[in-house]
């Protein structure tokens, strides 16, 4: 029989103490906002439990300097919505990239966590900055090494004739 690991209150709090530091500088928005969203959510860990806040912080710097793949920066529009009669607006990825890249990739990591009141716990121990500096040199946070799969072209083989 396998044997389920679940956490425990002493996993978890190592897990809450352990800081990640992502540098965004030239990495893909998308790509980056996966291996974030698996870090808060602890599925990268053994001891990965749905229902249990198990994942580790992360901070994310230089978030100005993102990459987007693509035509996406002129052709993708945000939609909000402030509240007031006639209120819906619509802004251009470049324009969110320009005036506040910070909520960019806050509201991509938000998109791929799951819609529940635990998402909410995940996403506040997210915190990015536009710059390299971030002031949490206290929670002794480790660098982050990145994951980009990037398709590897294979040589053919040479087939030996009969």
């Amino acid at each position: 029989m396998t044997k389920t690991t679940l956490a425990t209150v002493g996993t978890r709090h190592v897990a809450m103490n352990t800081w990640h530091v992502v540098d965004a500088a030239g990495r893909t928005l998308g790509r980056m906002a996966t291996d974030i969203a698996t870090i808060l959510m602890g599925k990268h860990r053994t001891d990965y439990t749905p229902y249990m806040l198990v994942g580790e912080g992360v901070i994310v710097v230089n978030a100005e300097q993102v990459k987007l793949t693509g035509n996406k920066a002129e052709t993708r529009d945000y939609t909000y919505y402030t509240g007031f009669p006639g209120g819906l607006r619509h802004v251009k990825m470049a324009d969110y990239l320009e005036k506040a890249p910070e909520q960019m990739v806050r509201l991509a990591v938000r998109r791929m966590l799951p819609k529940n009141q635990l998402a909410r716990r995940m996403i506040s121990r997210l915190k990015v900055y536009r710059g390299a500096v971030h002031p949490h040199a206290a929670q002794k946070p480790t660098d982050h090494k990145p994951t980009d799969h990037k398709p590897t072209t294979r040589q053919p083989t040479a087939r030996k004739a009969p």
